[in-house]
């Protein structure tokens, strides 16, 4: 419920429903009315501050953790910077997970890869921090992150890092069949 300030008038913060001349439902609750259904409580808007980087990941119940399927994230736009010169690095990093009982909420990976940003890291290092972090928040059956670093000095880099927990083991692979392009039988 919004209050009025000394002059009377109510905060520029504050959330009303637009006059149209219309009763309202607090006007309308306060005349007798024959009618005994309930009258709808006006709400203050909720605020709905900004979106900035954050290294706190959020998770959420897998909703199907009776079987192993991939969950793949592509961030094809991190960026920190070089420890020793500064400069900006980027990557494109891809997150392959087998979820166990929780799965990691999409817009705090966001937040947390924003998080990054300004900071000075070396890929090698970046790369398993981000693996660790992820581990320790949802504790997944297996993990793998691939992070291609564009090119710096003639130079791409690449690093690979895993995560498998104790005692779990992958279901045998499917391979399907495939048929050339050529043949017409798939396109």
């Amino acid at each position: 419920m919004a209050t009025k300030n000394s002059s009377g008038s109510k905060p520029a913060n504050s959330f009303s429903a637009p006059q149209t001349g219309k009763t309202t439902a607090k006007a309308a609750a306060s005349k007798p009315s024959k009618k005994t259904a309930a009258t709808p409580k006006m709400r203050e808007m909720p605020p709905n501050p900004p979106s900035r980087p954050s290294k706190e990941l959020h998770v959420f119940p897998n909703p199907a953790p009776e079987r192993d399927y991939v969950i793949q994230f592509q961030v094809p736009e991190f960026t920190c910077h070089c420890p020793l010169t500064g400069q900006p690095d980027f990557a494109h990093f891809t997150i392959d997970m087998i979820a166990d009982k929780h799965c990691v909420e999409l817009k705090s990976l966001k937040m947390y890869f924003w998080s990054y940003r300004d900071e000075g890291a070396f890929h090698e290092k970046v790369t398993n921090t981000i693996l660790e972090d992820i581990v320790k928040v949802t504790q997944p059956r297996f993990i793998r992150i691939t992070a291609k670093w564009y090119v710096r000095g003639g130079i791409y880099t690449n690093v690979v890092v895993e995560h498998q927990k104790k005692g779990w083991k992958p279901a045998p692979r499917v391979d399907l069949p495939s048929h050339s392009f050529e043949s017409g039988l798939l396109r």
